[in-house]
């Protein structure tokens, strides 16, 4: 990995939040094999993501943020709350604005859901991919407490996420009887804004420093809010207490990996 680690950190959140991106597509790829995936394993994956999720967005994101804002002499809680706030309500915002559009739903075609819930995931994954260019961009600026290894267990998690929820964009879709092709197509689609938003979140990083704390925080806001709104209550669903070991163990490695090598 070496390679890896001299590569120019536009290159690095590029590559990362690619593999982001391949991620949700090997998620979605599981329609041309199966018509359902078992709701155990699937509510086990996303609670282990939801863990991971956790974890990054503190260690690598929200403790970051905090450290940059006191070092630029800024009040460090109210601009982490702040920060952490405005991400949380982006996704809570957007949610509320694609539960209005339900309209769609009711009225469409398969086509119609399929474009409603791809639209949802990607406005889910611009925060993601802007978290991981942030903090390639701020490893690259020698930020307190950012490093490329840090950055790199983020898009690892966000990539365990990925997985999933391919699969849950592109399976139900499968299941509507849309056809293998499409329904993969829309499933891995719905990831391909991660790389922009990746390349993005190095540039923003990388030009101004100023803003960093505000980013990192925002980021971090997002993705505890893409947690709660998406990934524990449709993990919980069915098998909580399945979900919940998931949920522990993803944090657990999570922190692990990053208070050990971070």
């Amino acid at each position: 990995m070496n390679w890896f680690f001299q590569l120019e950190p536009l290159s690095q959140g590029f590559i990362a939040t690619l593999f982001t991106y391949m991620v949700t597509a090997a998620g979605a790829s599981l329609v041309f094999f199966f018509k359902t995936m078992n709701r155990k394993v699937l509510d086990l994956m996303m609670g282990f993501a939801g863990g991971v999720m956790i974890a990054a967005s503190f260690w690598s994101l929200l403790a970051p943020g905090i450290e940059l804002a006191g070092e630029l002499g800024r009040n460090a809680w109210l601009t982490a709350a702040l920060g952490f706030a405005a991400g949380g309500g982006f996704i809570i915002g957007s949610d509320l604005l694609l539960s209005k559009s339900s309209f769609i739903e009711k009225r469409g075609t398969a086509a119609k859901r399929s474009i409603l819930l791809a639209f949802a995931v990607t406005v889910h994954n611009i925060p993601e991919g802007l978290a991981v260019g942030v903090a390639f961009g701020c490893a690259a600026l020698g930020v307190a407490d950012s490093t490329v290894l840090g950055a790199m267990l983020l898009a690892m998690g966000i990539g365990l996420q990925n997985f999933p929820e391919g699969t849950c964009v592109a399976m139900p879709l499968r299941r509507e009887g849309l056809s293998r092709g499409k329904s993969f197509l829309i499933g891995q689609a719905s990831g391909m804004v991660e790389p922009v938003a990746g390349v993005l979140g190095v540039l923003c990083a990388l030009a101004a420093r100023d803003v960093l704390p505000l980013a990192l925080t925002f980021s971090a806001g997002a993705m505890i809010a893409v947690v709660c709104s998406e990934l524990i209550p449709e993990s919980f669903r069915d098998n909580k207490i399945l979900a919940a070991l998931g949920v522990l163990a993803g944090f657990i490695v999570m922190m692990v990996l990053d208070v050990a090598l971070g």
